[in-house]
């Protein structure tokens, strides 16, 4: 007499976990942002919820295209005015660090593991480390063949090797130098490039800017997997500002709109296989007209 319900809490136990698993893919992908608007709209970061509600909102010192979430919550942004340099301030816009550069502009930044922090400056073109107290601690010259000064550089990272990824816009090129400023690699005839991030597997993700689309190129510069335009005809992808690796293995998409505002999606998460599935898109253009940078916080 007892078999029956044993046997059926058993079948039960079993089942269970597989319907809250099914349940949890079901649910709708949610993630709280933070942006910066430029274009047609004010300057300004802006913080959504995960609901897409605008929570918070903050006006830099002068123009800023670029910033990084850091872990502990602050947000290290470039600011290119006059002065010009790189600040860090609390998800609420206490300053906790700033630097101001001796360049014409600034407006890439990162900070990196050891807590200094790398900064793009223009005119001169070159990636300057800093230490927390604003001391130069290290000069790598950058290469570009580009005399105005606001387009030489835009993103820069320091990659394990001790080398610097830069994208250089005006020039339409990525390049990875030495720390004494030799030139390594490059890849260029990318419009408009802002971003370029070096995977594990040795290739380069490469935002193209006006090209609408980022690709993935190894390092003999062949490219072996695309996203762009053709993929999602209905996001009005104009302008691929920004790039975000998320933890899920997904890649995050900033799209500036910049003379196409009012329709398609801001932001963008797409599967980085052959696939290519957009998963998420933001498109609310009650809040903002165009970004230049998003990131998923807490990634």
């Amino acid at each position: 007499m007892t078999t029956t319900p044993r046997l059926f809490i058993a079948i039960l136990a079993l089942a269970l976990p597989f319907s809250i698993r099914s349940a949890a893919a079901d649910a709708p992908i949610k993630h709280r942002l933070l942006l910066t608007e430029y274009g047609k709209g004010p300057n300004r970061f802006i913080e959504l919820d995960s609901d897409g509600k605008l929570v918070w909102e903050f006006k830099p010192p002068s123009t800023t295209v670029i910033f990084h979430a850091l872990p502990n919550g602050n947000i290290l942004f470039g600011y290119g005015g006059q002065p010009t340099g790189v600040r860090e301030i609390t998800s609420r816009g206490e300053t906790v660090f700033d630097y101001v550069s001796k360049s014409h502009q600034v407006f890439g930044c990162e900070r990196l593991t050891n807590g200094n922090t790398l900064v793009a400056e223009q005119e001169p073109c070159q990636a300057v480390e800093v230490n927390p107290k604003g001391e130069v601690m290290h000069i790598t010259p950058l290469t570009t063949n580009v005399k105005g000064f606001h387009l030489q550089v835009r993103n820069v990272h320091k990659l394990p090797n001790g080398n610097i990824l830069a994208a250089h816009e005006g020039e339409g090129a990525v390049r990875e130098v030495a720390p004494d400023g030799k030139m390594v690699w490059e890849y260029t005839g990318v419009t408009n490039t802002g971003e370029a991030q070096r995977l594990a597997n040795g290739n380069t993700l490469i935002c193209c800017g006006t090209q609408k689309r980022l690709i993935e190129v190894t390092p003999d510069k062949q490219i072996v997997w695309e996203f762009s335009d053709k993929d999602a005809p209905d996001l009005n992808i104009t302008w691929v500002s920004s790039l975000q690796q998320l933890k899920n293995g997904n890649l995050l998409l900033g799209n500036f709109m910049r003379g196409k505002e009012g329709q398609g999606a801001h932001a963008i998460e797409v599967t980085h296989d052959k696939d290519k599935r957009v998963v998420w898109k933001w498109n609310d253009h009650s809040i903002i007209k165009s970004l230049t940078t998003v990131r998923v916080i807490g990634e």
